[in-house]
């Protein structure tokens, strides 16, 4: 009379592992979903504080040679000032897609001179252990507000302020934080205090 009798329900193993199966489909692609778009966030907000540049001639050397990888910081310069001695990405004059990168060397209001082979920022002789060669030309330039006169490491081998005058701040695009390839020439690009008197 009892034989029939069972104290729990039957279940059905091919409903339930086609429900598990369902479940774990679902599951799989609302994570998959989750990270493509918390990648896509992280994307996004990386590009919005940084830009990663090629250096493309040899303006810079031997600071910064082709061929190599920089990180900027968009968002430095929305933060603070350009300092001299920073170096900076900024548009090209006359070709805003088109990027340069030089080294800041006077600040709006700034005298800066060129002569012997020497730069002076408000008759302040600038200390620059990182030239290969002084420069070999000269000349005085008065840099107005809301610019800035740069010039390539590579002194004479550079298209900069010393030929075609200042960059205005809004053209800036931020400042070089690092090399960061090729591995073998991985740098960290501080500022340095290159202002100083001669003792």
């Amino acid at each position: 009379m009892l034989d029939n009798f069972t104290s729990e329900p039957r279940i059905d193993n091919e409903k339930s592992r086609s429900g598990s199966k369902r479940t774990s489909c679902v599951g799989f692609i609302i994570d998959t979903v989750e990270t493509v778009l918390l990648a896509l966030v992280l994307f996004l907000a990386i590009n919005a504080i940084s830009a990663r540049v090629r250096v493309e001639n040899v303006s810079m050397q031997p600071t910064l040679k082709p061929g190599e990888f920089l990180l900027v910081n968009r968002v430095a310069y929305k933060l603070g000032d350009p300092s001299i001695g920073d170096i900076v990405v900024f548009h090209a004059p006359g070709a805003s897609d088109l990027d340069y990168i030089k080294r800041v060397i006077g600040l709006p209001g700034d005298e800066i001179r060129v002569e012997d082979g020497a730069v002076y920022v408000n008759n302040q002789p600038i200390y620059e252990p990182y030239l290969s060669e002084p420069p070999r030309y000269s000349g005085v330039w008065e840099v107005p507000p809301d610019q800035y006169f740069v010039l390539g490491d590579n002194r004479n081998n550079s298209s900069d302020s010393h030929l075609w005058g200042f960059i205005p701040r809004d053209d800036i695009v931020g400042r070089a934080l690092l090399v960061y390839w090729p591995l073998t020439e991985i740098t960290l690009l501080r500022s340095q205090s290159i202002v100083q008197a001669v003792q």
